[in-house]
């Protein structure tokens, strides 16, 4: 799984929205200048890539990899392109593919607010990843406009995904930060926390602020932290016990230091969207007696009285495959789950994974060649082979969603987890490709659309390696600049 930086949290915070996002995507970016131009014909390219998987230092690493013309069969290079790779964030080009195939590109998500009578409102979530504050002024301002003064009682109705908010094979350590948070009904600013750590006077604790004060009153903090002297070096660790609510912090920052900034999920997203509601509903002037966070509808909800939608898919798809948003692709997987019907308790995440396999063997990969249990590619028990990707890729490629999901792509040196990464290659500007990475894992899967060959398809998996990451994707780079590269000979 690709970690997003801090930077792209904070923009949570500061009135940025999808729309801003998809703007900067498509705006003309500069491509780095490339400064190799060297070739190599397609009888090179096997003893090329030979050449980099099998230095020593890769010794114990699995590859896999395969390599493709986009509009053909015929195999360029493959190395165990039909053996199981646990693919990190390169899942969600299934699940990216999946949503597009299924939903369309003008897809949207609703956030409504129902009359339930006397006074009686209930907000109705429905896995809006997109939703910020600004859409709870929006829904804030219809209602003041309607005349609405006073709210007798302000139900936070979380009930339309079923089932575990969370995925069991996820690991502890990612479920407490940011990109492992909860996935539900009743989704606010990406249910993140942003907290700030800042150096106070030599050997005093650091200072925590919290971006929504009202967070800390959530958690009990147990502050092992210091102020060091100036041009210290400086680190923070932020951890949760089991039960969730403690939060243990140690480290330094020096006193000279700039502040350290790190994102959690949020203890309890339902409370903290009704929280944060409520407090924008006293800013517009309407008043809140009561509020009340549930899992179940009660009553028939038949009339809406105010909504907002999310951007559509197409919008929403740049998030998921650019930054490698894990939020948005859990829950546009659980959006799948409305292509089948409800089955009674069923968990929502399991119906959605039901629509992806279907949609996989519409796309003509074979049930066997692949394992999906999340949406996000942040479970170590998704397995998947290189052939599968690039039968996925080369599929969407003709379909009429295929400029869109060219789109959602990260680009090489331009934009997204490739923004630095080939830069100054023969590959700048020319690779759209999903990255995926986690402890002792690297992915790269997507297109090279290289200037003196035909444009290719390709998947490169890395599994066990005990190499930092940094070296791993550099050697997958060398292998891509390598394609890009390729002559007609």
């Amino acid at each position: 799984m690709s970690k997003k930086n801090y930077f792209g949290l904070i923009l949570i915070f500061i009135s940025i929205n999808i729309s801003s996002i998809q703007k900067i995507a498509q705006a003309q970016t500069p491509v780095p200048q490339v400064t190799n131009t060297k070739s190599i014909c397609p009888a090179q390219l096997s003893s090329a890539i030979n050449n980099i998987i099998s230095r020593p230092q890769f010794s114990r690493v699995r590859w896999g990899i395969l390599v493709k013309p986009l509009s053909s069969d015929n195999i360029l290079y493959s190395q165990d392109s039909q053996k199981y790779f646990i693919p990190a964030s390169n899942i969600k080009l299934f699940t990216t593919a999946a949503a597009l195939q299924q939903l369309g590109t003008d897809f949207r998500i609703r956030t409504s607010i129902y009359d339930d009578g006397n006074g009686v409102l209930r907000v109705v979530g429905r896995g809006d990843p997109s939703f910020k504050n600004d859409q709870l002024t929006i829904l804030s301002k219809q209602l003041y406009q309607q005349g609405i003064r006073q709210i007798n009682q302000l139900i936070g109705d979380d009930s339309y995904f079923q089932g575990e908010v969370v995925n069991s094979s996820w690991q502890w350590e990612d479920i407490q930060a940011y990109y492992g948070t909860t996935v539900n009904s009743l989704i606010l600013n990406e249910n993140a926390a942003i907290l700030t750590f800042l150096p106070q006077s030599i050997g005093e604790p650091l200072k925590l602020k919290w971006t929504e004060p009202t967070e800390a009153y959530w958690w009990k903090i147990e502050n092992n932290t210091v102020t060091t002297q100036a041009n210290e070096p400086s680190f923070v660790e932020v951890n949760r016990d089991l039960k969730g609510q403690i939060l243990r912090i140690k480290g330094q920052l020096a006193v000279n230091s700039q502040p350290e900034i790190t994102a959690l999920a949020v203890f309890d997203p339902v409370a903290n969207f009704i929280r944060q509601f409520r407090q924008n509903f006293s800013r517009q002037g309407i008043t809140v007696k009561e509020t009340v966070g549930n899992n179940l509808s009660q009553n028939k909800q038949e009339k809406e009285i105010a909504a907002v939608e999310s951007p559509p898919l197409s919008e929403l798809l740049l998030e998921t495959n650019v930054n490698s948003n894990n939020l948005y692709a859990e829950a546009l997987l659980r959006s799948l789950a409305t292509k089948k019907p409800a089955e009674k308790n069923q968990n929502t995440a399991d119906v959605g994974l039901q629509v992806v396999r279907e949609t996989l063997t519409q796309l003509g990969v074979a049930p066997a060649d692949y394992v999906i249990v999340d949406g996000s590619g942040l479970s170590r028990k998704n397995l998947t082979n290189p052939a599968a990707l690039v039968q996925v890729l080369q599929r969407i490629d003709k379909s009429p969603q295929a400029a869109v999901f060219r789109t959602s792509l990260p680009i090489s040196g331009v934009k997204g987890s490739l923004k630095n990464r080939f830069l100054h290659t023969a590959a700048a500007g020319i690779v759209q490709a999903k990255t995926g990475s986690m402890t002792g894992i690297s992915t790269l899967s997507g297109y090279v659309n290289a200037p003196n060959y035909e444009p290719l398809v390709f998947s490169i998996m890395v599994n066990q390696s005990e190499q930092p990451g940094k070296v791993m994707r550099k050697a997958i780079d060398e292998i891509v600049v390598l394609l890009a590269q390729l002559k007609r000979c």
